[in-house]
């Protein structure tokens, strides 16, 4: 909430982005109230006949404009320009987007030098609480699937929102993808979670061109469903990486699209390492806000699961679901070739100790504190 307020004092417009479903519309009614005559709900019929003329509709407002659901109306940024130049200012604007500023495109070239974008997700483990944090791995952060009375519940609300994503949403932004077979290849991708990407096997299973599975996955990218973590590549001497890595960015969904209900099933599961190593690279992410994120891998198998880059420092990440982490051939050959300041390794225990020269295991909660909380001074 701060941040919205912070962001609504500097810029003219604020785009709030994330995915549906995930507490935008919430938070945006704790500024302005949902009865109020400067809120628009673009899902709303009666708010959609309001803005049928939006510059006059818009002009004589005061104060703090929402207008959520802006996706199904991106004609609306030019005349959002034009309203965020009058001077002197009687309106800020509030806008709240379900898909990213690519689908928007509108947004980035209407209101360029005029927009501040604050990205929102689910409910962070930091808002979830360390206690509940099986729970919160297991059920995700959308919140009424972490809130779920109880697992099956859960699992409902998920398979039901996958549903309406599938059925609705995508159908509603314009892009003409079966349903069937984008479930499909959501499905695929559950499986790739935390690899490298490779296009040739989901092309194959599908029956399609590898160009239009590149166009499945940055679809789910836009929609906030699907994280490709871009590859860091060094001047080395040796073969790198070069293919994105791929995550879910909320573990609840993962597990519903692999069939797992509970936590004894996702303790069995296969890909429960995976799961859990995805989870943390996300948690560090929202915590640590870093200007630049990347993993690292050499052909040769040496790899790095997360590099943030903030303030002039590369700092690495490691995740490991065990009880003694220990430091990896990997990670003295990421120190040595990258250069890296330190390595944080996390783990699910509760005791910070120093595995090597700057390096470090470090416990979940630590995350809460952000880039401090990981590396402190």
């Amino acid at each position: 909430m701060q941040r919205i307020h912070g962001a609504l004092k500097r810029s003219r417009v604020v785009v709030l982005l994330g995915p549906r479903q995930c507490g935008k519309t919430t938070l945006a009614r704790q500024i302005v109230p949902a009865d109020s005559v400067n809120y628009f709900d673009l899902e709303h019929p009666h708010d959609i006949g309001r803005l049928a003329e939006p510059f006059s509709a818009l002009e004589s407002l005061h104060g703090i404009v929402v207008i959520d659901e802006v996706q199904r109306r991106p004609d609306l940024f030019p005349v959002l320009r034009v309203l965020a130049d009058r001077t002197p200012l009687p309106a800020r604007f509030l806008v709240l987007g379900s898909a990213s500023p690519a689908l928007l495109r509108q947004s980035s070239e209407s209101l360029a030098g005029r927009v501040e974008r604050v990205p929102m997700s689910g409910l962070t483990l930091d808002e979830a609480g360390v206690a509940e944090q099986l729970c919160h791995w297991l059920r995700g952060g959308f919140p009424r699937s972490f809130l779920a009375e109880d697992e099956a519940t859960s699992f409902l609300w998920r398979q039901e929102f996958v549903q309406t994503f599938l059925e609705r949403d995508v159908p509603q932004l314009g892009f003409a993808v079966p349903a069937l077979t984008l479930h499909r290849f959501w499905s695929m991708i559950a499986h790739c979670h935390g690899q490298t990407w490779n296009a040739a096997h989901p092309a194959r299973s599908l029956g399609i061109g590898e160009t239009t599975v590149r166009r499945y996955l940055d679809l789910l990218g836009d929609l906030f469903m699907v994280r490709q973590l871009p590859a860091w590549h060094a001047n080395l001497k040796k073969r790198q990486v070069k293919s994105p890595k791929i995550y879910f960015r909320d573990t609840g969904l993962l597990h519903y699209l692999l069939g797992i209900r509970d936590r004894g099933e996702l303790e069995r599961h296969p890909k429960s390492g995976a799961s859990w190593e995805g989870y943390v690279v996300e948690e560090v992410l929202k915590a640590a806000q870093p200007e630049q994120d990347y993993f690292w891998a050499t052909h040769q198998g040496a790899e790095i699961d997360l590099l943030l880059i903030k303030y002039g420092r590369m700092l690495g990440i490691e995740c490991k679901r065990v009880d003694a982490p220990a430091v990896t051939p990997s990670m003295r050959i990421a120190l040595r070739d990258l250069k890296l300041d330190r390595i944080a390794v996390i783990y699910p225990g509760t005791r910070r100790f120093v595995l090597a020269d700057r390096v470090e295991a470090v416990p979940l909660a630590s995350i809460l504190g952000g880039m401090d909380g990981l590396f402190p001074d």
